[in-house]
């Protein structure tokens, strides 16, 4: 029977799988630090405050590229490049989610607006993030190769969705309801589409290297079409909701740093 918990066994029990899976994670995680380590650079004065806030957002970021780095180190496998329908966080950008690199490589500042929007993004994509890792804590939080990795990685995806919550309901009394709820709706609709043929790539590639027989690989991809069509219809909805986060200023502190085995 396929499950989640079996495909992913599958994943890091090859070599070759691994390695594409750790490769495409440090990727992402890295772009990630560096988007939030730019736009904590360019935040405008008004809104100063949350500059320390996304800069550690972007230093967990960067320690998650490290980890996972890390995880190949252990196993004397070098990072491969990763495949450009495979790279989620930059078909985000592509398709407006999240701020324009040409604005972020700029030396001018942000406006208030674009903060309201980076950060309604923001709590879209971390919502899939710390979805993803409650599901890897529960099947193999207790791994003995992966298991730390993941369990530091979810606690990091919890307190980043838990400040996306706090900063965007004190952006909605503060004014910014209108522009929050617009682009959180107009992001939910497109990061499931994008999620959608993400998933499908890596899982071509993945059974490609696996060597899935045809029935196998097409399973998996009518189960995650069943996956989008159920966001398409209702599931997008929990990425668009805001409540106040049980941690409190998740994102207050200092970076914290990885273990040093995991750096």
């Amino acid at each position: 029977m396929l499950s989640a918990r079996s495909l992913f066994q599958e994943i890091i029990d090859d070599d070759d799988s691994y390695q594409l899976f750790c490769s495409i994670a440090a990727s992402g995680e890295a772009q990630g630090g560096w988007e939030n380590a730019r736009i904590a650079a360019l935040v405008p004065p008004t809104m100063a405050d949350l500059a320390p806030k996304i800069a550690r957002h972007g230093a967990d970021e960067d320690k998650h590229g490290r980890i996972f780095h890390q995880l190949l180190r252990k196993r004397g496998l070098p990072p491969v490049p990763v495949p450009p329908e495979t790279d989620y966080t930059m078909l985000l950008e592509k398709h407006g989610i999240g701020l324009a690199h040409s604005k972020l490589r700029a030396d001018r500042r942000l406006t208030d607006e674009d903060i309201v929007v980076y950060l309604s993004h923001s709590r879209v994509t971390e919502q899939r993030a710390a979805d993803q890792m409650v599901m890897l804590v529960r099947d193999f939080g207790d791994h003995p190769e992966v298991g730390k990795a993941i369990r530091m990685i979810s606690n990091d995806e919890d307190n980043h969705l838990a400040y996306c919550h706090e900063e965007l309901l004190r952006l909605a009394r503060a004014g910014h309801g209108r522009t929050i709820q617009r682009v959180l709706r107009e992001s939910a609709l497109a990061e499931i589409a994008i999620y959608r043929d993400v998933s499908l790539a890596v899982m071509d590639h993945m059974g490609r290297i696996l060597k899935w027989p045809r029935a196998k690989s097409a399973a998996l991809a009518a189960g995650i079409r069943a996956v989008y069509a159920y966001e398409r219809f209702a599931g997008w909805h929990k990425a668009v909701s805001l409540r106040e986060p049980e941690r409190r200023d998740a994102l207050g502190g200092p970076p914290v740093a990885a273990a040093p085995e995991l750096v």
